[in-house]
């Protein structure tokens, strides 16, 4: 069953990024981020009083609610540097950064979780970090110092992307998987929105198009719906496995970021995809 949802967030996951790029076309990143949070948190609620697991709030331990506010600490600031690096860069170039986090996730399974590293799923790593440089290409109409920038935002989202779901399959265990995706959100709309207070941008929510409000808000929805699948499957399978399925949902982004926004890749960049491709399903093998 856990395969089940693990696809479930790949699709689902793989849609969020585009929804959100179309909203993040006029907009600052960091209200954006904000405002899909504060959806997020919604949608996250209404799932746990549809499942009636809050009473079971009381129950959980204080280390478990230390590494779901970690989890969610993580979560937030690797969106904040993922929709800024969506905003800046390309969205065929800034997914595959961002994939590329199952390689320390496993690295972090291993040493914190005990989780087998076998030599098929060491070969997979190399593959999945070299179809990951091949597929960031420099553009010859970018400035240096910009392609800079969205990488870094990107390298960023991958590393707190991999803390997320380290510190997610600890404090999962024991709780019902949607109060615990419900329980870390609130960490992130607090992190989101403080980032929004400290950066002074609160203004800029007032002026916010309503167009672009609408795909953020279906965008969050997509994110709702791929973590209560996501952390399912993380409670019943293994991190390793469940993570790179999860990241699969790179052909789902660049088969739509082709047909919305014209996004085309290269025979490097392609060969990176089938690379990338390649470990990951050796890992599921």
């Amino acid at each position: 069953m856990w395969l089940a949802f693990a696809l479930g967030s790949m699709v689902f996951s793989g849609v969020t990024s585009i929804l959100a790029k179309c909203g993040l076309r006029t907009m600052d990143s960091t209200v954006a981020t904000a405002i899909r949070t504060t959806v997020v948190v919604a949608y996250s609620w209404l799932a746990v009083a549809a499942v009636g697991s809050a009473g079971e709030m009381g129950d959980i331990r204080g280390e478990t609610w230390l590494f779901l506010l970690l989890s969610g600490c993580a979560t937030g600031a690797s969106w904040l540097c993922h929709f800024k690096a969506l905003q800046t860069g390309p969205v065929n170039q800034v997914e595959p950064i961002d994939k590329s986090s199952v390689v320390l996730t496993i690295v972090l399974a291993f040493l914190l979780l005990g989780e087998a590293v076998s030599v098929l799923k060491g070969a997979a790593v190399v593959l999945i970090g070299a179809g990951t440089l091949l597929m960031v290409e420099k553009k010859k109409e970018t400035h240096g110092a910009h392609r800079r920038s969205w990488i870094f935002y990107a390298v960023g989202s991958a590393v707190f992307a991999s803390l997320t779901a380290i510190f997610g399959k600890i404090g999962i265990q024991g709780v019902d998987s949607t109060l615990g995706t419900a329980i870390r959100t609130v960490a992130v709309l607090v992190m989101a929105w403080g980032m929004v207070a400290v950066t002074g941008k609160c203004r800029l929510v007032r002026g916010a198009s309503r167009r672009e409000v609408l795909f953020l808000i279906l965008s969050a929805a997509a994110t709702g719906t791929s973590w209560l699948c996501y952390y399912r499957a993380l409670q019943e399978g293994p991190a390793s496995a469940v993570v790179p399925i999860d990241k699969m949902s790179i052909w789902v982004t660049i088969l739509f970021s082709y047909f919305v926004f014209g996004e085309r890749l290269t025979k490097r960049s392609g060969t990176g995809l089938c690379l990338i491709t390649a470990g990951t399903l050796m890992m599921l093998w």
